[in-house]
């Protein structure tokens, strides 16, 4: 593909961004508020109970209401549950502490990342995938799937995201159906 076919895909997958994150979506049956933080706009999702609990045993909270930007990879309240048994409350002890911290930044990327920019970034790679890592250190990968974007682990375990592009003040949440394990 050509360069300048690749910038017009970019800068229409952007132009497309922009209007898409033009209205926030409901997550979890709350309305989402651009001019609220991360930790201010999860603290009202239904889905992400699990989450906020966990960001709060980590001591994480005053680092995602920082300015950022972030982009955070959500999972959901069922995402956790479909770990293996105990797995979560074991995570959530003091002791733990570390560990947890390391599961959670495993889903969080400096900076403000569209869907969009990362479908782009996807789609013109020589194998599908855009790689990049979160700010644990770990190797995350996304690939558009069909209408899908998928988010994979190193282990390879994919989360595929459910809702895009929910723009906070600090930066954006994409909601994601499973938990990224880093290694």
């Amino acid at each position: 593909m050509t360069n300048t076919i690749k910038a017009l895909l970019l800068a229409t997958s952007l132009s497309t961004a922009s209007v898409a994150m033009a209205a926030n979506p409901q997550v979890g049956g709350a309305d989402m508020f651009e001019t609220r933080n991360i930790v201010e706009n999860a603290v009202n999702s239904a889905d992400h109970t699990t989450l906020v609990a966990a960001v709060q045993a980590a001591e994480l909270v005053e680092t995602l209401q920082s300015a950022g930007p972030f982009t955070v990879f959500a999972p959901v309240n069922d995402a956790f549950a479909a770990l293996p048994a105990g797995t979560v409350d074991t995570l959530l002890k003091p002791e733990n502490k570390a560990l947890l911290q390391k599961v959670l930044t495993a889903h969080v990327v400096a900076g403000n990342m569209s869907t969009a920019q990362i479908a782009v970034r996807a789609r013109a790679s020589a194998d599908g995938f855009y790689h990049f890592n979160a700010v644990s250190g770990d190797a995350l990968s996304a690939q558009v799937r069909g209408r899908n974007l998928y988010i994979y682990d190193e282990s390879g375990n994919a989360a595929r995201v459910t809702i895009s592009d929910v723009v906070q003040s600090n930066g954006v949440i994409h909601v994601v159906n499973t938990v990224l394990v880093p290694k």
